[in-house]
């Protein structure tokens, strides 16, 4: 306490709570960052949404709906464990840049074939699938990336803001393409994605980044994805939550993959429709977000954690039995706030708890729990829509949602002491001793 009372006379101005709530961006690789994946992101939701409907227009299956949501997401579950050994092994700046060329690429085919009126369901699955295996390098990448852009003590914060970005993407991108979709077709949205990685590579090599420490390379890499696994293993804290955030993926994400079946066929809303729906998911999320990039401490983020994953469930419930738009419109902004709030919290909990030589293949494990789990949730989703029906597919994963909830809820008082002491030794390691240690339990 007394480093923090030093700390406090040396910075005696007061910043206000909007200061605080963005005080990663006083960073300038962050501040590169952020704008350009801003941009990027308001158009790879564009191109999810337009995606989904080009589908669901070209078959009117959910069945396929799932299956394409299968194949762009079932690359990360496979190959992410190598994606987590290259991050920790590379350069995680450079392997990013590849990525967001590569994205860009598959975006532009994407555009190309639809907007000459050539486009199959069959080549939607090839480019989703190539674009899943890119994820499955770029996420461990990123999401280790991001926090070396700031100081340890602003990690929690970087997390929060990027799920802020994140989420404000989410309700911009819909929203326009849902009017574009309905008034010009697919392939713009498509070609405005293609366009929006320009923003973000223009970024990343404007950045002034510093060498990182490499570990050394003579272990072969399957000798380093089990060292990671292991570690993910023995780490009661992380593996609770790692587990608890594959099974809501599992089961309780793939609401996405059927929003187009709500959006026409039960709320009769149509491409617009769909779009607001989305957006409506996004505002509640970067509710959250915000939320969480105000929160100064780590402390009582696992009962938010175990809190949150019990709404998700139960809003997700209450929207499935919805017949009214703006009543199912006004139910997924909690669904939205406590997904959130689930995600980024235990994204930065195990951030904070994972040392750095270790980062990106723990958040390997952690890409395959939250993208690797869901393309099986979406095809189990669609098949059980099928059969019966979207409405009683989304009430059956928001129960599963709330016993997972439970389960984590009993075994958390457990966790707590064993958090503190990972969550100490990766400050003291990073020379920040004095930060509020109870992060599993307390308010």
């Amino acid at each position: 306490m007394t480093h923090l009372r030093k700390a406090s006379a040396a910075h005696p101005p007061r910043t206000s709570r909007v200061a605080g709530t963005f005080r990663a961006l006083r960073y300038r690789n962050y501040q590169l960052f952020f704008s350009g994946q801003l941009v990027s992101l308001i158009g790879t939701w564009m191109q999810n949404v337009a995606q989904a409907w080009l589908v669901y227009r070209l078959t009117g299956s959910s069945i396929l709906l799932g299956s394409v949501a299968f194949a762009s997401q079932f690359p990360v579950f496979v190959i992410a464990p190598l994606g987590g050994v290259i991050a920790d092994r590379h350069k995680r700046h450079h392997i990013v840049i590849a990525t967001q060329i590569a994205s860009m690429i598959l975006a532009a085919i994407l555009a190309c074939l639809t907007l000459t009126n050539r486009v199959h369901v069959w080549e939607i699955f090839v480019l989703a699938s190539g674009l899943g295996v890119v994820n499955a390098f770029d996420i461990p990448a990123r999401q280790s990336f991001v926090v070396e852009m700031v100081g340890r003590e602003d990690q929690a914060n970087v997390i929060a803001l990027n799920s802020t970005m994140f989420n404000g993407a989410r309700i911009v991108g819909p929203a326009i393409a849902g009017i574009l979709v309905a008034r010009i077709g697919e392939g713009w949205c498509f070609m405005a994605n293609a366009i929006s990685y320009i923003a973000v590579i223009i970024g990343l090599l404007m950045m002034h980044v510093t060498p990182r420490p490499i570990e050394g390379t003579g272990a072969s890499p399957f000798q380093h994805i089990k060292e990671g696994f292991g570690w993910v293993k023995r780490t009661r804290p992380i593996r609770a939550l790692l587990l608890l955030l594959g099974m809501v993926s599992l089961l309780g994400m793939p609401y996405a993959v059927l929003m187009p079946v709500f959006a026409d066929r039960i709320l009769h809303g149509g491409a617009r429709g769909l779009g607001l729906l989305m957006g409506a998911t996004g505002i509640g999320a970067m509710m959250a977000a915000l939320t969480l990039a105000a929160k100064k401490t780590l402390k009582g983020l696992g009962r938010w954690v175990a809190i949150s994953s019990a709404g998700f469930g139960f809003s997700m419930i209450l929207f499935s039995q919805s017949k009214w738009f703006w009543l199912s419109f006004a139910l997924l902004i909690p669904l939205g706030f406590s997904m959130m709030i689930q995600m980024a919290s235990s994204n930065t909990l195990i951030q904070s708890m994972v040392p750095d030589r270790l980062r990106g293949r723990v958040m390997s494990v952690y890409s395959m729990m939250f993208m690797g789990m869901a393309p099986f949730g979406a095809l189990f989703a669609g098949v059980v829509a099928h059969k019966l029906g979207a409405p009683l597919t989304l009430t059956l994963g928001g129960l599963a949602c709330l016993v997972g909830s439970a389960m984590f809820g009993v075994y958390l008082p457990g966790l707590d002491c064993e958090a503190r002491k990972l969550i100490l030794a990766q400050q003291m390691a990073g020379g920040d001793p004095a930060q509020e240690m109870s992060a599993t339990g307390g308010n």
